[in-house]
C-alpha cells in the first residue's frame, strides 16, 4: 500500500523566524505545496494567488511605515481596473530614504503621505481612496482611469474630495490626465469596459452619449435599458461582457435587440476585443451610425412615433460600501 503524501505544515504566510517558532524545519518549508514568494517569505500554495495573503505575506518583511498603495489599494478598496495586466506584486509606498527595495512579489513607491491620504482596513495602513486614484492617474492610461473614477462616484464618493486630491497634488505626475479623466466621469457606467468605451467615444470628439437611457414604446412599454444612447439620432450601443456569453442572457439580448430594432433604433454591440484591439474601427462605426437619417422613428400600426426616456438610476451603488472622502 503506498505511503500518503506528508500534508504542508505551512497553513499561513509566514518567515522563515515565524516558521521555526511554528515548528516548521527548513526541510518543510521546501514542500511542494508551499511557496517562497521572497528569500525569506513563505505560503501555501492553495493561497498564493489571493491578493489578501499575499499582503500579509509582503508586510512581513516590510518596514512599519509601509503603506499598501496604488493598484494593490484600489483592489482592497474593491475598484476594478480594466486594461492593464496585474503582475501579481503588492505595491508598496514608503517615506523617502526608507532602505527597502521592490523585488519580485513587490513593487516600492517612494513618497511622503499626509496623514488625511492614509486609512486603515483590518489592522493594515494604506493610501485613502482619493489617494489612490491619485497615484493611479500617474500609471493607467486615460480610459482605465476613467472606469475606476466612474466606480469611485457610483459608490458614493463626492466629487468635490477628487478636487481636494488634485489641489494637493499641483504639478504632479497624472494630475493633468487625472482632471481630464474627471470632467468625463459619470456614475451611471454599467462596468469598467462601458467606462473604456466611453472614453474611445470622447477622445474621438464624438457627441456625449446618455448612459443607462431607457426605451420605451408608443403606449409606454418598457423595450430596454442600454448602456450608451444617443436618443435623437435612435443609436444607441451595448457593450457586450463575458456574462453576455451565458445561454439565457444570449437570449435575452436578442429578443431585445429585435424589439430595438424594430423601433426604429441602430442598434451597435461591441466586445473587449473591439475596444482593445480595435478602437479606430470602433469609432468608425459609431462614427458612420450617427451620420445616418436623423429621423429613424418607425411607425406602428397606428401610426404612433416610439418615444424613448431616460433613467437617471445610479448603477454601481449597490455594489459594495460607499468611499470615505480622503
Amino acid at each position: 500500500m503506498p505511503t500518503p503524501p506528508v500534508p504542508p505544515r505551512v497553513t499561513r504566510p509566514t518567515d522563515r523566524a515565524g516558521a521555526r517558532a511554528d515548528g516548521v524545519t527548513d526541510w518543510q518549508l521546501r514542500h511542494l505545496e508551499v511557496v517562497r514568494s521572497s528569500r525569506n517569505t513563505y505560503l501555501p500554495a492553495t493561497t498564493a494567488d489571493d491578493v489578501g495573503t499575499r499582503v500579509t505575506a509582503v508586510l512581513l518583511g516590510a518596514p512599519p511605515s509601509a503603506v499598501i498603495s496604488h493598484r494593490t489599494a484600489a483592489w482592497s478598496w474593491g475598484l476594478q481596473i480594466p486594461l492593464v495586466r496585474d503582475d501579481g506584486r503588492v505595491h508598496l509606498t514608503v517615506p523617502p530614504a526608507t532602505r527597502i527595495r521592490s523585488r519580485a512579489d513587490r513593487q516600492v513607491h517612494c513618497a511622503v503621505l499626509p496623514e488625511w491620504q492614509v486609512a486603515r482596513r483590518g489592522g493594515v495602513a494604506l493610501t485613502s481612496p482619493g489617494r489612490t486614484w491619485r497615484d493611479l492617474a500617474a500609471r493607467l492610461p486615460a480610459a482605465a482611469l476613467l472606469a475606476v473614477t466612474d466606480q469611485m462616484l457610483a459608490r458614493g464618493y463626492p466629487p468635490e474630495a477628487f478636487q481636494r486630491v488634485l489641489d494637493a497634488s499641483r504639478g504632479q505626475r497624472g494630475v493633468r490626465t487625472a482632471r481630464e479623466v474627471l470632467a468625463v466621469a459619470d456614475p451611471l457606467a454599467g462596468s469598467p469596459m462601458e467606462s473604456v468605451l466611453r472614453w474611445i467615444v470622447h477622445e474621438a470628439a464624438l457627441p456625449p452619449p446618455v448612459l443607462q437611457h431607457v426605451v420605451r414604446g408608443g403606449h409606454g412599454e418598457f423595450l430596454g435599458r442600454v448602456d450608451l444612447a444617443w436618443p435623437e439620432r435612435r443609436v444607441l450601443i451595448e457593450f457586450d461582457g463575458d456574462g453576455h456569453r451565458e445561454r439565457r442572457v444570449f437570449v435575452d439580448d436578442l429578443r431585445r435587440q429585435n424589439r430595438l430594432v424594430l423601433a426604429g433604433w441602430v442598434v451597435l454591440r461591441f466586445t473587449s476585443a473591439d475596444l482593445v484591439g480595435r478602437p479606430a474601427w470602433v469609432v468608425a462605426t459609431i462614427r458612420r451610425a450617427l451620420a445616418g437619417p436623423r429621423s429613424r422613428v418607425m411607425r406602428t400600426r397606428g401610426h404612433q412615433r416610439l418615444m424613448a426616456t431616460s433613467s437617471h438610476g445610479s448603477v454601481g451603488s449597490a455594489i459594495s460600501p460607499g468611499l470615505t472622502p480622503r
